[in-house]
């Protein structure tokens, strides 16, 4: 791989509430070598800025790359091979949109993950968590009330398997991380898209969550949880699971618990937004009752945890046709949070959150080379991530150059 520089830029280094003087940044072997004025080297390919942003590459902590349709239980009836077609264009799009890497909550594999670093996909860099683990009767099992077992298999569908008991949730999770997975998803509250658990249900007991987190951590690995309760979030802090998804009924008081805690919020407004003011009319009745639930305090629940200093990730929680609206929780979260607390949670916090400082989500010598050129500063005004095609002018990954409108 050449070396790349990119010359003439003012950089949002991941942190930072100003923009650094205009400078130039070295890119070699996929890494930032240096960042310094003037930098020369035989043979590089450069790139002006011409005075452009400069950004870590975004992060969603919630993606869903196996997630062809609205109906995400019809995924369990496609082959694997027409599954995995889906997921390529997903992951692709992910990357046009400014994504340079994504967590997926579910379905995603070694895969997956192998097509993109061989190149055979041109998607973001890819941690997953193979098929999220969910109680019976639970967010992850989407067998409809009326679907009576013909036999005492439990349910294992695209996104999620249907794992009960201390014993076999051991093992689940080891054969999980055996397969390559850098976490694990549990589901511990009811969820919108599943028909026979109510939003309020407490799921899996402390021991089968205990038993998950303490071989997820036996493996430097951790735990993520559907959990939109606040009774939830709270079982997450106490029990030792790291990243707390969506959220959405938190309120003040389990914010202020949470805060200055080692755990993490990702938020997922997107998926609602998508839901209110999409095709509703895919979801079934008891999925839209709870949607309206949820929906009226979720951003609520941002600002408090925002307001109490809770750690809060970035993640859009989409499927099926609704990729397209990743970049639209930029806009949401930026009706309650300043955009600094914004572009912080795509970048630097989520790699906090995904262990993986230093290498993602900062403009800095020897992490990977996943940078944007923003033609604006996103900074004053967030809205520019909100329109990727029309703003982002360069797209590096890895050190390589996904788009480039700047070079004549």
């Amino acid at each position: 791989m050449p070396d790349l520089i990119i010359t003439n830029a003012l950089i949002f280094d991941g942190h930072g509430a100003d923009l650094q003087g205009e400078a130039d940044i070295l890119v070699r072997e996929g890494r930032i070598e240096t960042i310094d004025k003037n930098l020369t080297t035989a043979a590089a390919r450069v790139i002006d800025a011409r005075g452009r942003v400069v950004m870590p590459g975004l992060i969603d902590a919630h993606f869903h790359a196996c997630a062809p349709l609205i109906d995400v239980a019809a995924a369990d009836h496609m082959p694997e091979s027409l599954l995995a077609q889906y997921a390529r264009a997903n992951l692709e799009g992910a990357l046009l949109r400014g994504f340079t890497t994504v967590r997926d909550a579910g379905g995603a594999d070694f895969g997956l993950a192998q097509a993109i670093e061989r190149g055979l996909i041109q998607g973001p860099r890819l941690l997953f968590a193979g098929k999220a683990l969910s109680q019976t009767g639970g967010h992850g099992d989407l067998r409809s009330p009326h679907d009576a077992p013909l036999c005492a298999c439990a349910y294992c569908g695209s996104l999620t398997q249907v794992v009960d008991g201390v014993d076999a949730l051991r093992l689940a999770t080891r054969e999980t991380l055996r397969r390559g997975a850098s976490h694990i998803k549990l589901m511990l509250s009811g969820g919108v898209l599943s028909e026979a658990d109510p939003i309020w249900s407490a799921q899996y007991s402390d021991e089968e969550i205990l038993a998950v987190v303490g071989e997820a951590t036996a493996r430097r690995a951790y735990v993520m949880a559907h959990a939109h309760t606040g009774e939830a979030a709270l079982r997450c802090l106490r029990l030792g699971v790291r990243s707390i998804e969506h959220g959405a009924l938190i309120d003040a008081a389990t914010a202020q618990a949470l805060a200055g805690q080692e755990i993490y919020v990702v938020p997922t407004l997107a998926i609602i937004d998508a839901l209110l003011n999409g095709p509703t009319d895919l979801l079934p009745g008891p999925a839209r009752a709870k949607l309206a639930t949820i929906a009226s305090h979720a951003q609520e629940a941002v600002a408090a945890c925002a307001a109490a200093g809770v750690k809060l990730g970035f993640g859009t929680d989409l499927v099926g046709e609704l990729h397209p609206r990743q970049n639209r929780e930029f806009v949401l979260r930026g009706q309650v949070q300043s955009p600094l607390e914004v572009l912080r949670s795509a970048t630097s916090v989520n790699a906090a959150l995904l262990q993986r400082t230093g290498d993602l989500g900062e403009v800095r010598r020897g992490a990977y080379a996943d940078l944007l050129i923003v033609d604006g500063d996103p900074l004053r005004n967030l809205d520019l991530l909100a329109r990727p095609h029309e703003t982002l002018m360069g797209i590096i990954s890895r050190g390589e150059v996904i788009r480039d409108r700047l070079t004549a």
